[in-house]
């Protein structure tokens, strides 16, 4: 096992603080960080997380902490993506008494990375397709900032982490059940094929073929998961997308219908309308 330093990453000694996009291809070796801690938000993919000597699934809308004290590495990545963000813990000691009377921010910044380091703790946090694009265009800013450093970056990185500290400890949420073995692997990668196709026509037998197992067990698994379909969890994300562009853009209810993913856009009302007792118009006109 090998020793990470913050320094190894930044220099700027008066602004302990680093940002990027990782990607692996390779498994990664055990390390520990030393004296920074690490938040982690994997963007695309799935990969086996080690944490000292416990396994977990990871994929993407996975968010986590690890402390100092804690070993971990990557292994069997498939198309894994994250963002790192290196920090000093004492930057969350500014957060402001409001945030820390918040259970999540305690679970997800405090909790979950103390147990982490004592006994096997998978993330807890899973975020939904529009909450991470969300988080992902604030990852765009603050590696933009951290590139160009113009004057002010550090206040203007330091307003945009504690965003996103606020941002997630908002969207913290309970630990879904999980199922153990070659099944869930399987499973990760039909999620992640989904989650990253959710927007173009998909078949089931496109996402089982992807997954290297039949229509048949795709269905078993992911109702013993998610207590729903394939399909229905498909539809889900693209409903989902439907509520943020109705809430955020100014697209007529039949180019939101196309745009995520549905040929007919009084089917797309229908199921819309089932979903969330009301129509997308009346969704709209609620906001």
């Amino acid at each position: 096992m090998s020793n990470a330093y913050l320094r190894w990453f930044t220099s700027d000694q008066e602004f302990p603080f680093f940002i990027q996009y990782g990607g692996h291809d390779e498994d990664m070796e055990l390390h520990r960080h030393v004296d920074f801690s690490e938040l982690v938000i994997v963007l695309n993919g799935n990969a086996t997380h080690i944490v000292n000597t416990e396994e977990s699934f990871i994929k993407k809308g996975n968010v986590f902490v690890i402390n100092g004290d804690t070993s971990h590495a990557y292994k069997d990545p498939t198309h894994f993506q994250i963002c790192n963000i290196m920090f000093r813990p004492e930057m969350l000691a500014s957060a402001g008494p409001d945030l820390r009377k918040s259970k999540g921010f305690q679970a997800l910044f405090v909790l979950e990375p103390f147990y982490r380091n004592i006994h096997s703790y998978p993330s807890k946090m899973a975020l939904a397709i529009p909450n991470l694009e969300y988080v992902e265009s604030l990852i765009s800013v603050m590696i933009e900032e951290y590139k160009s450093k113009q004057q002010g970056y550090q206040t203007m990185l330091i307003s945009r982490f504690t965003e996103m500290v606020v941002y997630l400890s908002r969207h913290y949420d309970t630990q879904e059940k999980g199922i153990e073995g070659t099944s869930l692997m399987h499973l990760a990668n039909a999620i992640s094929y989904i989650e990253d196709h959710y927007l173009e026509p998909l078949t089931m037998e496109e996402i089982a073929g992807k997954s290297d197992i039949s229509v048949r067990h795709l269905n078993r698994i992911f109702r013993s998961y998610y207590q729903m379909t394939p399909i229905s969890y498909l539809q889900k994300l693209r409903l989902e997308k439907a509520c943020y562009l109705l809430k955020h853009g100014n697209l007529s209810i039949t180019e939101i219908s196309y745009e995520c993913g549905f040929n007919d856009s009084n089917y797309f009302t229908r199921q819309f309308t089932k979903a969330y007792g009301m129509s997308p118009k009346t969704y709209r006109q609620s906001l």
